[in-house]
């Protein structure tokens, strides 16, 4: 009966056009199977183990199986197999295991096909079965033999131009479980799995739909070569392109130091290529810092690895691409370097700089990500608990970063006991991670602006919780469920459910579409949906302060703030508006009296889905850094906001003659310390976008954006004017007769040693 469905599933497999269908050997089969190609030798065992050896005949892994799942009888796991030496339709030949099941699998059945190139070997699994089978369950079993490192797993990426124009960016190109022997690796290439379900013995190696069953296909490749290279010659992709710096996070302290790039190009074809290998290194005003090329041949199912140097520049950012060519076929890869010398901010508890979702990506590991959060002035962490992602409260307390916490979950319109449970446990959790704010759920207030669900929220989550660290007698201060939004319909239900009276600090999300931060609608004009001007800034932060007047005083809180890079998305942030828009909207939080703002988030990527790449997802784009933890301008702007800050207090607005010139002024230890900025080119962003269309052709992080220049002679303090851009690169102006004459555009500057009055008319 198993033989049945398996002719019927491997003649639908010809048919979908899959490379499974197998012809009888051509040779007898004496002892055991094996096949070999440079650099590696697969043999089969006679119970269906197969072996792969090295080039040096050195044994590496051992494939011990399959693992299917299905929804009727469950796991199945194979038990053994057949092996056999079979030639393929293209004459190449390969081994074959017909796998044994137990006979609760109810006719499931598994055949293995493996096939080699250089450093390479071919593993598809084809699963024959019921209609009821879950691809996305099956499992490939492997023994690593004496490996020097535990197994590693990386996200691989493509970098991408699109037609239309715009900036670059990454697509997916599958995923490598690393294994790591003194003086070589392998790599297991799958173009998709869910890390948190591989083991020791199995490799969660999904399956696609084929006729009569499904199919999963990896690949193994053996060599001293890094990530990408395995994923780009497993693939066998003409060429693939990594670069990466021996500097945690491609950071630097200062400058005139030189700055490596490495870079290692694959060859994944079946012959060798000539290739040739430019780069080039830009600064945030474009000026090229370094660029070159080098021609080399790299052989089949090789690398090539080359350095390139540049001499980093005292404070600032460097963008850098590297290009592999050879013939049609091209690839290239970007990654930023990144100089922000050490500061000492002194303001502790008082500061207002946090991070909002936990910083779980912990590469290259916690001690570095510690030391990352205080050279950017991080000193808050909204979440954080033990067993929960990212850093402990041990780990924080140690570094000098406080934590809140928040959970969500609440049972709305649950049963008492449903309530009750989940307000004991969340409430001891928050009690035992010594959390100062305990932040009760997140964005409750869905649908915007419709007042729903805001009692039920005060009933079942706020109160109980609230009720709870009362009797413990615990410190813990309450926040309410952050708003998506400035959402005063919601707040006002809540206000009428007795809610307002629970809370120690108010919390809302000030969501921000194409709109500079000091954009300001009156909320009476605030049109809805997601892209309205709902999502505004400074009107959000008036209106809650607003509301916190009317109905009593609380602590204003931003448990989640952002600047969104989707890339060629005019409703999100270019990479250089994202910068100066982190810094304006700093500043605006001080000047309104916010107690924190937790910045969304530290890093681009989605929990769960560790560094994939994922463009069209708003969600992924919210980092400070890229994917590849390299820094982008954010990163430099949210830092420069934090020294510039750091033990300030807000003195007052400034008002020009000119009424499109803007200003705020700051009291901090170093003087007065003036931001200023122009709105005579609007507080509309990419405005020039194709109507209907949410694509548009985004410039690169080295453009100006802003048309309209103005000069104004203001006056010095006496002695140099300071200036630094939003990246916190400085420069310094002389006073000419009690004046000096500065440039103001769409970027706000920071400003140390004008007078206090430098809007005087």
């Amino acid at each position: 009966m198993a033989d049945i469905p398996r002719r019927r599933f491997l003649g639908g497999a010809v048919a979908a056009g899959l490379a499974g269908a197998l012809l009888p050997a051509t040779a007898a089969e004496a002892g055991t199977p094996s096949i070999a190609a440079d650099g590696i030798t697969l043999a089969a065992a006679a119970d269906g183990t197969i072996t792969v050896k090295d080039g040096a005949g050195v044994e590496r892994i051992r494939l011990t199986g399959f693992m299917a799942k299905d929804s009727v009888t469950g796991i199945q796991r194979t038990t053994g197999g057949t092996p056999s030496l079979v030639t393929l339709p293209d004459g190449a030949q390969a081994i074959q295991v017909d796998y044994t099941l137990p006979a609760a699998a109810q006719g499931i059945t598994v055949r293995g096909v493996f096939r080699v190139a250089p450093n390479r070997a071919r593993l598809r699994w084809e699963v024959a079965g019921p209609a009821t089978l879950i691809p996305a369950g099956f499992m490939l079993g492997r023994t690593v033999i004496a490996p020097t490192e535990p197994e590693s797993f990386t996200a691989l990426t493509r970098w991408n131009r699109d037609a239309g124009g715009g900036v670059p960016y990454e697509t997916n190109a599958g995923v490598v479980y690393q294994e790591t022997w003194a003086g070589t690796r392998g790599y297991f290439r799958l173009g998709g799995t869910t890390p948190a379900w591989t083991n020791a013995t199995w490799i969660h190696a999904p399956g696609t739909a084929a006729a009569g069953g499904a199919v999963t296909e990896a690949d193994l490749v053996l060599g001293s070569i890094r990530p990408a290279a395995g994923g780009t010659m497993g693939a066998g992709l003409p060429l693939g392109v990594e670069v990466w710096t021996d500097q945690p996070f491609s950071l630097w302290d200062g400058g005139g130091r030189p700055m490596a790039l490495h870079a290692e190009v694959a060859n994944g074809g079946g012959a060798a290529r000539t290739v040739k290998l430019s780069w080039w290194a830009r600064d945030f005003d474009g000026r090229t810092l370094g660029s070159g090329s080098v021609t080399g041949t790299v052989a089949a199912g090789s690398a090539w690895q080359q350095t390139f140097t540049v001499t980093s520049p005292s404070h600032g950012i460097v963008f850098t691409e590297v290009k592999a060519t050879a013939g049609a076929d091209s690839a290239f890869a970007r990654t930023n370097l990144t100089v922000l010398p050490p500061h000492t901010y002194r303001a502790g508890r008082d500061s207002m700089f946090g991070i909002a979702n936990y910083p779980w990506l912990l590469k290259p590991d916690a001690a570095a990500v510690v030391g990352l959060m205080r050279r950017i002035g991080i000193k808050r962490v909204r979440i954080s608990y033990d067993g929960g992602p990212g850093l402990p409260p041990a780990t924080l307390d140690a570094a000098g970063i406080e934590h809140n916490i928040e959970l969500a979950g609440i049972p709305l319109g649950g049963t008492p006991a449903q309530v009750a449970a989940w307000a004991d446990t969340n409430t001891q959790k928050a009690i035992g991670s010594r959390a100062d704010y305990f932040e009760v759920a997140n964005e409750v207030n869905k649908p915007w602006m419709s007042g729903e669900t805001a009692a039920a929220y005060v009933r079942d989550g706020l109160r109980p919780v609230r009720e709870r660290l009362t009797a413990a007698g615990a410190p813990t201060k309450v926040l309410n469920a952050g708003l998506a939004g400035m959402d005063y319909v919601w707040t006002k239900n809540f206000r009428d459910a007795g809610g307002w009276d629970l809370i120690d600090g108010f919390a809302f999300h000030p969501g921000r579409g194409n709109f500079t931060p000091d954009y300001a609608p009156p909320p009476e004009e605030w049109t809805q949906g997601n892209n309205g001007s709902y999502w505004n800034f400074l009107g959000s932060l008036r209106k809650a302060r607003e509301v916190i007047t009317d109905y009593g005083d609380k602590e204003l809180w931003l448990t989640e703030a952002y600047a969104c890079t989707k890339p060629n998305s005019w409703w999100h942030d270019t990479y250089r508006q994202a910068a100066e828009n982190i810094l304006l909207s700093l500043a605006l939080a001080m000047a309104e009296g916010v107690s924190c703002v937790n910045w969304y988030q530290l890093h681009d990527s989605v929990l769960g889905k560790p560094q994939m790449a994922d463009p069209a997802n708003p969600e992924y784009h919210y980092g400070l850094m890229n994917r590849d933890t390299s820094a982008k301008p954010s990163m430099l702007a949210y830092a420069t906001a934090a020294k510039v800050l750091d033990q300030a207090t807000f003195t007052r607005r400034l008002t020009f003659a000119d009424p499109d010139l803007k200003g705020l002024l700051f009291a901090t230890p170093e003087g007065p310390v003036s931001i200023l900025w122009s709105r005579k080119d609007g507080y509309l962003l990419n405005t020039d976008h194709e109507p209907g269309s949410g694509w548009f052709a985004a410039p690169e992080p080295w453009v100006d954006g802003w048309p309209t220049k103005t000069d104004v002679h203001v006056a010095a303090a006496g002695g140099p004017v300071r200036v630094l851009d939003c990246i916190g690169r400085e420069r310094r102006l002389t006073p000419c007769d009690g004046k000096v004459k500065i440039r103001l555009d769409g970027a706000p500057r920071v400003y140390y040693g004008l007078t206090e009055h430098i809007d005087a008319r």
